[in-house]
């Protein structure tokens, strides 16, 4: 019994010193967890893990497993939009039946699985951010909720009817009139992002709150927004006046907060309003 785990990397490699740190904490802390790497989240083929048929070809096989419960993404960085269209079609009704974890670039897969709806598609921490200073209370954040142990607070603290579309700015953005972008009618999309100066970010909503208008929408909430460079000169808004100003000038509601970002505190966000049919199907495997 317990949940199969595969790990893959759509994007970017982890290195085995990270892999190794994660499969001691699963198999000492969590015995009804069971951890499949795929070797491709090793490879390296320039900036990517693999060229773009390794890094397809690993994700449609572990999605494809009946044996697999989760695929848990091992890291963004840039790339998985180059496999994502592809990989939708080679998937098989196995696919349908699991949970998908990730977030940053990996928000291309989500989409893409979302559009296509195939499984449950889960915005949360990756196994790169134990990389991080105090990551691993990131990682173990998912262990706990896989397990068993310990429920999410979704959407912190409040409780939603609309489906969810939780994604980084920037992938969102990119996304927009694509094959791989879903249906956004009557969403909350919830963005944040990492590294943008900040015109560059009132760029990016200006593009997507425009779209998100015409796609009818429900609002918008702000995550976190890390890392902002220094320009040389001072934009004079911060984000939650960007998102306003963009929300009033479209007439897209802005629906507040929302806590994620590219750091520890990053939470597990499901893509859908089916939360209690992840958790059943955890229940089922772990029981």
């Amino acid at each position: 019994m317990g949940l199969h785990i595969g790990l893959c990397a759509p994007a970017t490699a982890i290195d085995h010193e990270l892999g190794a740190s994660l499969e001691a904490i699963v198999k000492r802390d969590y015995p009804l967890l069971h951890l499949n790497i795929h070797p491709q989240c090793y490879a390296n083929h320039g900036h990517f893990a693999g060229d773009d048929a390794a890094r397809r070809d690993a994700f449609v096989s572990m999605a494809n497993d009946p044996n697999i419960d989760i695929i848990w993404f091992a890291k963004g960085g840039y790339g998985s939009c180059r496999i994502a269209e592809e990989a939708a079609p080679l998937l098989t009704n196995a696919a349908r039946q699991k949970i998908y974890i990730g977030y940053s670039d990996i928000g291309n897969m989500l989409s893409m699985l979302a559009k296509n709806k195939i499984g449950f598609p889960v915005h949360g921490p990756m196994p790169i951010d134990l990389s991080r200073v105090g990551g691993e209370a990131a990682v173990r954040r998912v262990l706990d909720w896989l397990s068993g142990s310990a429920s999410i607070d979704a959407v912190l603290g409040r409780q939603f009817n609309e489906p969810l579309l939780p994604i980084n700015l920037m992938t969102l953005s990119m996304l927009l009139g694509t094959n791989i972008m879903p249906d956004l009618s009557g969403h909350i999309v919830m963005v944040e992002d990492v590294g943008e100066y900040h015109y560059a970010i009132d760029r990016l909503f200006f593009h997507v709150i425009g779209n998100l208008k015409k796609m009818k929408a429900a609002g918008l909430m702000i995550g976190r927004f890390g890392a902002i460079p220094e320009n040389d000169r001072a934009f004079g808004m911060d984000i939650e006046q960007m998102a306003r100003y963009w929300c009033d000038k479209m007439d897209l509601p802005f629906l507040g907060h929302a806590d994620m970002g590219h750091d520890v505190d990053n939470k597990i966000i499901p893509f859908a309003v089916a939360l209690g049919d992840i958790e059943r199907l955890i229940a089922n495997k772990i029981s």
